[in-house]
């Protein structure tokens, strides 16, 4: 047996929630290597629109092949205008995310981009009507106080560029809602694939205003950032698949540690202790969110299966 198939093997043999929690540290290290290489193509000429652009337009040449295996069926549905709706809300996520990406420290941007479990239950209780308790109003209300300790609003200045991951990750919840609205009618794989058949063109659009011509070494990173983009996904994706929210959700805060890490070696760039502190507080209140959302789901009717597994990532 080639080592390959051997190793995917062993890996299906061991428990499931281990499979998760693997699963998930292996898309925080492909969304942080998808991170270090957007910033390596900025310094390539490649405006950040542009950058979004052959993102999605190379993750959609990757998906294609698998819609072909799959059937034409999966793009049925009754509900293009709110796939819409999400694939515009989550443009302009990615939009934000990528410029912050590009002109700030990696690891200070993802701690802030932390936020997005916070806003997500802000607005599932304002837009979904969803019964959010104390502890989980209190747990967000934490999880803010860990923004401030990052930012620390008079003293340090606070710009627009610093607002952006917060920005971002304020759209990414937005887009988290529509996906869970869109979970009750639609399979997982039909959200996926209407994300990306929809964001290639929308994202044409504004880097049109900003276009150069790439160089080749340009694409081959841009060519990177897909494959990044759909592994992670799919590794994301199939995490809670294997388990609970709140058993894999822990692991997803890998990326500041890998982040962390290829930004030094690669951009010489240094988290201070505050980014550190307030990552951590973010982090412990999602994590906790999550463990809540986990038990009230328990004690609702059964769902579509796999219907939590679809989530917003840039």
């Amino acid at each position: 047996m080639p080592p390959s198939l051997s190793l995917l093997a062993r890996g299906k043999s061991l428990p499931a929630p281990l499979q998760g929690a693997l699963l998930m540290t292996a898309a925080a290290l492909m969304f942080a290597v998808m991170n270090a290489t957007i910033k390596l193509a900025a310094e390539e000429g490649l405006h950040p629109f542009q950058i979004a652009f052959f993102r999605n337009a190379f993750a959609l040449a990757f998906v294609l092949p698998w819609l072909l295996r799959m059937g034409w069926g999966l793009l049925h549905t009754e509900r293009l205008k709110v796939h819409l709706w999400r694939a515009g809300i989550g443009l302009v996520a990615m939009l934000c995310w990528f410029t912050a990406v590009v002109n700030m420290p990696m690891a200070e941007a993802v701690a802030l981009n932390f936020t997005i479990p916070l806003f997500a239950t802000a607005g599932a209780a304002v837009f979904l009507g969803e019964v959010v308790r104390a502890r989980r109003w209190t747990a967000t209300a934490v999880g803010f106080i860990g923004v401030l300790i990052i930012l620390r609003p008079g003293f340090v200045e606070f710009t627009l560029v610093t607002s952006l991951p917060i920005i971002s990750a304020g759209f990414m919840a937005v887009s988290v809602l529509i996906i869970k609205s869109l979970s009750r009618t639609e399979e997982p794989m039909t959200v996926v694939l209407y994300m990306n058949l929809l964001l290639t063109p929308l994202s044409l659009v504004p880097a049109l205003f900003v276009w150069e011509m790439p160089s080749l070494r340009a694409l081959l990173l841009m060519a990177l950032v897909g494959a990044c983009a759909v592994v992670a996904h799919i590794a994301f994706t199939r995490a809670f698949v294997k388990a609970d929210a709140s058993a894999v959700m822990p692991f997803d805060y890998a990326r500041l540690p890998f982040v962390a890490a290829i930004g030094f070696v690669m951009f010489g760039e240094m988290p201070d202790l505050w980014t550190w502190v307030g990552a951590a507080v973010i982090a412990a209140s999602a994590v906790y969110i999550a463990h809540r959302e986990s038990q009230v789901a328990q004690e609702r009717p059964t769902h579509r299966p796999g219907s939590e597994a679809v989530k917003a990532k840039t």
